[in-house]
């Protein structure tokens, strides 16, 4: 089995999947990208490396039984996507408390307002592999928890009901 967890920056993926207790073998895909230079470039604007996602996605080829944690997760193949999502406004505080600028928090917020992951993801894999969990205001144990019973079997696909329309 592949899982995937994703959401925008700030949503809680690393905090969360490190606390989930799973069968599966954990990968932090940011890091895979960076340690094994899977890039195309470096986005001037953004000051960030440009992933090569047809490379990180040979990479993980053959590989079964792992969870991948990323804002890029859900384009890898996976059984289930588990999309984690924050109340825009939390999330722009997140990003602004560990230190991003005040431009980077604010195109995430807006991102995560237009569930911009969430209609990927849903595009790439279909609503029925799909599992939103809003993590706005919760410990990320709860969160944990979540994740245990998507990969479990536990709970149903959820995808389209979380709605942060209204931050706009």
């Amino acid at each position: 089995m592949r899982v995937a967890v994703t959401g925008t920056p700030g949503t809680g993926k690393t905090t969360a999947v490190t606390l989930a207790e799973t069968p599966l073998s954990t990968i932090h895909l940011n890091s895979v990208v960076r340690e094994q230079g899977l890039t195309t470039g470096h986005d001037e604007q953004r000051d960030s490396a440009i992933a090569d996602i047809e490379a990180v996605v040979s990479h993980l080829d053959g590989r079964d039984d792992i969870l991948v944690e990323s804002h890029l997760a859900h384009h890898v193949p996976a059984d289930r996507v588990i999309v984690l999502r924050c109340h825009p406004a939390t999330l722009e505080r997140r990003l602004e408390a560990r230190g991003e600028p005040a431009s980077t928090a604010a195109e995430n917020a807006e991102s995560e307002a237009l569930d911009l992951v969430l209609s990927a993801a849903v595009e790439r894999h279909g609503s029925e592999r799909v599992y939103e969990v809003d993590t706005t205001d919760r410990e990320p144990s709860a969160v944990a928890a979540d994740i245990e019973a998507v990969v479990a079997g536990e709970r149903d696909p959820t995808a389209g009901t979380v709605s942060f329309l209204e931050y706009l």
